[in-house]
C-alpha cells in the first residue's frame, strides 16, 4: 500500500465513526493519509460495507486498478495496518472472491452500480499484538462480531458467552443488571443466544472499569484461541469421495471434516499448490520419516472454485511467510501456460516495519460507545475529542516504542509576541538560569518520588508482602518525599521572588540561591546516609516477588500504569542520581560565580556538603545500576531462568544480523562479563524476546570477517563449541561490539565470576539446533498460552531493547549511566517540519527519551521520544527558523525544532541529547568521528 492521503468524508451519520478526521492528520511529517493518485477517464459511484454494517460510496475511474479503490477506502479511514483487510464481492458465478489489486476495477465487476462490495479482515494474524493501532483491532473486533453472528465462528457455550461479554462491554460499558438484560433481550449476537444471557451477563459482570479498546483486546485474546478462529472452508473432497473442506490461515493448508480439523501442511512442508480443472493438488517435499504420499489431490466443485481457493492461498503464503511483496515475472512473448496471478501488497513483515519506521504519530482510536436504545455513534473519529495521544494500549504497552507525539490544536500554541515581552520582564543573568534548572528537575524529582510513594500504599495495602520489605519502602520514601516537596516550596519562592514576580516590596538580595542549597542540603544529609541499602531494598523487592504471586502481580500492574513512565527499579535508584545532579548544578554555579559574588560560598560549601555524600555513594551506584539492569533485562527475556547471579556483569545490548543458512536475519544480542546471549522478537502478547543461544566468553575469540563472507561489518565470534557470524549495522556499531567483547574476553580470564553454563528453561543444548522462523516462535508462544483462557500477563513494550530493536542499533551500560546523570526538565517550544505554529510543552529527559507533557502538573506523560539513532544539530539557513536557541532532532525523515528560553538552556538541552544520540564507546571519550554533531 502507498502512503496514502486523507479523503474528505463521504457520508455523515453513524458510519462516521469509520470515518477520517477532516483536519487532524495522523502523521507529523505528513499530516493526513493522502487519497490515492486517479486515473483519468470516466466516473463511477462504488458502494463499500464497512465492517459495522454501515454503507459508503466512493467516486472512481473505471479504468483505476482494485487497488486504487481498496487504498481510497483506507484513507476514508485513517487505516494504516489496510493491508490485513480487502474487499469483497459475489461474481457473476455467484462466488465470493476478493478484488484484485492489480486488475482494472471494470474488469472486475461487471456491473459495478449494482455491486456493493465488502470490507472485511482478509489476513488473520497467530497474535493479535502483532496489530499496532487500536483502529486495526476495533475492525477486527468488528469481524468477530460478524463471524459470531453468522455462526462462522462456532465455540463452546463459555467461550460464546465470554466474548459477548466483551462486545456489549464495549458497546453499553459497566454492567448494570437492568440495562444489560434489555440490550441482550434487544440485540443477537450470537444464533443461540437465549439460553446463555445469565452466563453472558455474569462474565459481563466482571468487566467492570475496561474501556472500549481493552473489551476489543479481550475478545481478540479469546476469539484467536478458537479453532475455526479466521477460517473460511472451501468444499472440496478427497479421492474416496469423502466430503470434506479446505482452508489456508497462516501456517499453511488446512484439512477440515464438518468443524474439527483433521489435517495440517506447514508452508514448510509444502513444495508446490497448484489445481487442474477441478482437481486441487498439493506437492509435499520429500520426508523420510512419513507415509504421506508425494502429491494430495482433492476435488472441489469447479474449475473456478479451485481457482478462487488457490488464488487466496497463494496470497496468504506471500503475506505471511516472505519478507518483501514477490515482483511480477516477466511475460513471455509467444504463449502462456498457467494463472499469472501474484500477491499484490505489503507482506506481514513489511507492514510492521512500515508502521513501526514510519513512527506514524497517532492520534488515539477510540472506539465508539454505543448507547443502549439507539445504536448510534456518540464517538468521535480516531479520538478528536481526546488530547490524550499514545494512551497506553490495553495490555499496557505503548502502541508502538516509536511513538512521537501529536498534541492537537488544543494544547498551547505560543506566539511570538507573547515570547518577546516575556524575556524582556524575567533575568537574563545565567545563574537564574542554572537556579530554574534545579527548579524544573526539582520538579520531576518530587513527581518521580510520588510515584514511589503510591507504590508504597498499594504495596502496604497487600498482606502477602513481608512486613520488613513494607518498612523498608516507608521508611526511605516517606521522609524523603516530605523533605523534597518542602525544599521544592523553598525553591519556588525564590526564584519567584529572583524574577519579581511576589513580594518585591520585600527589601533583600534574593538574586541567589546558594543559601536555599545549602542549608537544605544539609537538612537531606540524615535522610542519604543510608541510600546505599538501596540495594537490599531492590534484593528483596525481587526476592519476595519471587516467593510471592500476588506482589508479582502487583508490581507489574504497577509498572504498566502511566505514571510509572520508566522501570519501576529505576525510581527506586532516584535518590541516589538526584544527588549527583545537585552537585552538578553547584559546580555550574560555582565555576559561574567571581569568588567575589555573594552566592559564591554558600554554593562551594554546599558543593562540599553534596560531594562528600556522593563520592561515599559511588561505589555502591554502579553496582546497583547493574543488578537494576540485570532485573530490568529479566522481564525482557524468554528462557532464561538466572541472570541474576553474583558477579555477572551487563555490559551490551543491541541488534547484529545473525548469518545462517537461511541469510542473515536480525537478532538481539546481549553481552556480559561471562557470555553473550542471542535472542529474537517473538511475536508474542508478552512482547519479550526469546533466547536463541548463548555463547560462553571463556575461550572465545573474535576476527573481522567482511571478506570472508563479503558481508558488511562482519566479524565471526569462534567459541569453544560454536561460532557465529554476526555483522552490525555500521562500521561504527562494529567496533564498539568488538571493542567490548574483546575487552570483556580479556577480563573473563582472569576473574572467578559466575558460571557461564545459564540455566535456561527452554535450551538444553548451548546451541538452538534450528534459527527457527518468527513463524515458528509464534506457533511455540501460542500453543504454550493456549493453557488459559486468560490474557497473557503484559510487558512494557518501550524499554531500550525495544528501541534498539526498532532501530537497529546497540547500548552499552556505561551509556545508560550516563543517561541517568543526564536528566533535564523545563518547557521547550516545539515545531514540526511541516508546520508553522510553535507549541509549548514540558519536556522531560531521562532514559535516552524525551517525555512530552502538557504542563509540570500532569501526573504522566502524554508521548515520549526515544532518541537513539537520532542526530541533533542547528538548523540551516535554508529551514528558515530564524529565531534564537534552536536546536533541531533528525532521525532519516523524520525532523522536529525545539526552543528554549535562553542561552544556558539551549547547551543544557543540547549537551544531554547529545549524550542519547551520539552513545559513548566504552570507557572512552567521544573518538574524532564521532564527536562533531552528524
Amino acid at each position: 500500500m502507498d502512503e496514502l492521503g486523507q479523503s474528505d468524508p463521504m457520508t455523515s451519520g453513524a458510519g462516521q465513526r469509520l470515518g477520517a478526521p477532516e483536519t487532524l492528520g495522523i502523521s507529523t511529517l505528513d499530516p493526513g493519509l493522502r487519497p490515492p493518485t486517479m486515473p483519468p477517464g470516466r466516473h463511477v459511484t462504488i458502494r463499500v460495507r464497512m465492517l459495522d454494517d454501515t454503507e459508503e460510496l466512493f467516486d472512481i475511474s473505471q479504468k483505476a486498478s482494485g487497488k486504487v479503490l481498496f487504498d481510497l477506502v483506507c484513507s476514508h479511514m485513517n487505516l494504516i495496518e489496510g493491508d490485513y483487510f480487502g474487499l469483497e464481492f459475489q461474481n457473476h458465478q455467484k462466488m465470493m472472491v476478493w478484488l484484485d489489486h492489480i486488475k482494472p476495477i471494470i474488469k472486475q465487476l461487471r456491473r459495478p452500480k449494482h455491486t456493493t462490495l465488502r470490507f472485511a479482515v482478509k489476513f488473520f494474524p497467530p497474535d493479535h499484538a502483532q496489530l499496532l493501532e487500536d483502529l486495526t483491532r476495533y475492525l477486527f473486533a468488528l469481524q468477530i462480531k460478524q463471524d459470531l453472528s453468522s455462526g462462522r465462528l462456532p465455540c463452546n457455550d463459555s467461550s460464546a458467552a465470554l466474548m459477548v461479554s466483551h462486545i456489549i462491554q464495549s458497546e453499553i460499558g459497566d454492567f448494570e443488571e437492568s440495562q444489560c438484560r434489555s440490550h441482550l433481550l434487544n440485540n443477537n449476537y450470537i444464533p443461540e443466544q437465549m439460553p446463555l444471557i445469565d452466563k453472558i451477563m455474569e462474565f459481563h459482570s466482571k468487566n467492570i472499569g475496561q474501556t472500549p479498546a481493552e473489551s476489543d483486546y479481550q475478545l481478540l485474546e479469546v476469539a484467536r484461541r478458537l479453532e475455526m478462529y479466521g477460517i473460511r472452508l472451501h468444499p472440496a473432497k478427497d479421492r474416496e469421495g469423502t466430503r470434506l473442506s479446505l482452508a489456508v490461515a497462516h501456517t499453511g493448508v488446512l484439512v477440515f471434516q464438518g468443524q474439527t480439523k483433521i489435517n495440517a501442511f506447514n508452508w514448510s512442508k509444502v513444495r508446490k499448490l497448484s489445481f487442474k480443472r477441478k482437481r486441487f493438488l498439493i506437492k509435499l517435499r520429500p520426508d523420510l520419516n512419513s507415509s504421506y504420499q508425494d502429491t494430495l489431490e482433492f476435488l472441489m466443485a469447479s474449475r473456478d472454485c479451485c481457482k478462487v481457493f488457490w488464488k487466496i492461498c497463494v496470497e496468504y503464503h506471500a503475506f505471511f511467510r516472505l519478507f518483501e511483496e514477490p515482483k511480477p515475472k516477466p511475460k513471455p512473448v509467444l504463449f502462456t501456460r498457467g494463472s499469472s496471478f501474484r500477491f499484490s501488497g505489503r507482506t506481514q513483515k513489511q507492514v510492521i516495519d512500515y508502521v513501526k519506521e514510519s513512527e506514524f504519530k497517532k492520534i488515539p482510536f477510540e472506539s465508539p460507545h454505543l448507547s443502549a436504545s439507539s445504536g448510534h455513534s456518540h464517538g468521535m473519529v480516531n479520538g478528536q475529542k481526546s488530547l490524550e495521544l499514545c494512551s497506553h494500549s490495553p495490555d499496557g504497552r505503548q502502541p508502538s516504542p516509536l511513538t512521537s507525539p501529536l498534541l492537537n490544536d488544543a494544547c498551547s500554541v505560543r506566539t511570538d509576541d507573547e515570547d518577546e515581552a516575556r524575556r524582556k520582564r524575567f533575568p537574563t543573568d545565567r545563574a537564574y538560569f542554572i537556579a530554574k534548572e534545579l527548579l524544573t528537575t526539582e520538579r520531576t524529582y518530587v513527581k518521580d518520588l510520588e510515584v514511589i510513594t503510591s507504590f508504597q500504599s498499594a504495596v502496604g495495602q497487600d498482606e502477602a508482602t513481608p512486613d520488613s520489605l513494607k518498612n523498608t519502602i516507608f521508611s526511605t520514601f516517606e521522609p524523603l518525599h516530605k523533605f523534597h516537596t518542602g525544599f521544592l516550596r523553598e525553591v519556588e519562592q525564590r526564584l519567584a521572588l529572583w524574577e519579581g514576580r511576589s513580594n518585591a516590596h520585600i527589601k533583600g538580595d534574593y538574586q541567589r540561591i546558594g543559601d536555599v542549597m545549602l542549608r537544605n542540603l544539609q537538612g537531606l544529609k540524615p535522610l542519604t546516609a543510608n541510600l546505599h541499602k538501596q540495594s537490599e531494598l531492590l534484593v528483596e523487592l525481587e526476592k519476595s516477588c519471587r516467593v510471592s504471586r500476588k506482589l508479582e502481580t502487583l508490581c507489574k500492574d504497577f509498572e504498566l500504569q502511566k505514571v510509572c513512565y520508566i522501570p519501576l527499579n529505576v525510581f527506586i535508584l532516584r535518590p541516589l542520581h538526584r544527588l549527583m545532579h545537585y552537585k552538578q548544578i553547584l559546580e555550574r554555579l560555582c565555576k559561574h560565580y567571581l569568588a567575589t559574588h555573594v552566592d559564591f560560598r554558600d554554593c562551594r560549601a554546599a558543593l562540599a556538603d553534596v560531594s562528600e555524600v556522593v563520592d561515599q555513594l559511588q561505589g555502591s551506584l554502579i553496582k546497583m545500576e547493574n543488578f537494576q539492569k540485570l532485573l530490568e533485562l529479566k522481564k525482557d527475556l524468554i528462557g532464561v531462568d538466572n541472570l541474576v547471579v553474583p558477579g555477572r556483569e551487563f555490559i551490551r545490548l543491541g541488534c547484529l544480523s545473525k548469518l545462517s543458512g537461511k541469510g542473515l536475519q536480525q537478532r538481539m544480542f546481549f553481552l556480559f562479563s561471562d557470555v553473550i546471549l542471542y535472542t529474537s522478537r517473538g511475536m508474542t502478547a508478552t512482547n519479550q524476546f526469546k533466547v536463541h543461544g548463548q555463547l560462553p566468553l571463556h575461550g572465545m575469540t573474535i576476527r573481522e570477517s567482511e571478506d570472508e563472507w563479503g558481508v558488511p561489518h562482519a566479524f565471526t565470534l569462534v567459541g569453544l563449541q560454536q561460532s557465529v557470524v554476526v555483522a552490525a549495522s555500521s562500521l561504527t556499531e562494529m567496533e564498539k561490539w568488538m571493542e567490548d567483547i574483546k575487552t570483556a574476553i580479556e577480563m573473563a580470564k582472569t576473574r572467578n565470576g559466575p558460571s557461564s553454563e545459564l540455566l535456561t528453561s527452554n535450551l538444553t543444548d548451548n546451541k538452538c539446533p534450528e534459527d527457527s522462523s518468527v513463524e515458528a516462535e509464534s506457533e511455540d508462544d501460542m500453543a504454550a498460552s493456549r493453557i488459559s483462557l486468560e490474557r497473557p500477563t503484559p510487558h512494557r513494550g518501550n524499554t531500550m531493547v525495544h528501541v534498539c530493536w526498532h532501530r537497529n542499533t546497540s547500548v552499552s551500560m556505561v551509556d545508560f549511566s550516563i543517561a541517568v546523570e543526564n536528566q533535564l526538565s523545563g518547557n521547550l517550544l516545539r515545531k514540526f517540519k511541516n508546520s508553522n505554529g510553535w507549541q509549548k510543552l514540558w519536556v522531560v529527559f531521562t532514559n535516552f527519551s524525551l517525555f512530552f507533557y502538557k504542563s509540570h502538573q500532569d501526573d504522566y506523560p502524554l508521548a515520549s521520544l526515544p532518541l537513539l539513532g537520532y542526530s541533533v544539530t542547528i538548523p540551516s539557513e535554508s529551514e528558515n527558523i530564524h529565531k534564537d536557541y534552536v536546536f533541531k532532532l533528525h532521525f532519516k525523515s523524520h525532523v522536529y525544532y525545539f526552543r528554549s528560553e535562553s542561552e544556558y538552556t539551549f547547551e543544557r538541552w543540547m549537551e544531554v541529547i547529545r549524550s542519547a544520540t551520539v552513545p559513548s564507546s566504552r570507557a572512552r571519550v567521544l573518538n574524532s568521528k564521532e564527536s562533531h554533531l552528524h
